[in-house]
């Protein structure tokens, strides 16, 4: 985990019932889990060279679900516009 920027990686051990510790918690991985689930179903399967794609939607969408998309996806395309040669 430390590979992926994490500097702290604490575990929560469901077999000893055990489902958060302190800020410890699994809801905010399952929320997201939940999410993908639900956007994926309509595709009936993606090809396993676009799933990382469809994940990276995901995670945009997860991480701004409380933002209009429509006007963020316009702040960033004005803050960094593509170049094209």
């Amino acid at each position: 985990m430390v590979n992926y920027g994490y500097k702290r990686h604490y575990r929560v051990k469901h077999g000893e019932n055990e489902f958060a510790l302190g800020h410890n918690h699994i809801n905010g991985i399952e929320n997201f889990w939940g999410l993908c689930k639900v956007r994926l179903a309509k595709f009936r399967g993606v090809h396993r060279h676009t799933f990382y794609l469809h994940i990276k939607e995901c995670e945009f969408r997860y991480n701004y679900r409380n933002q209009n998309l429509y006007l963020t996806l316009l702040k960033n395309f004005r803050n960094h516009p593509l170049k094209l040669s």
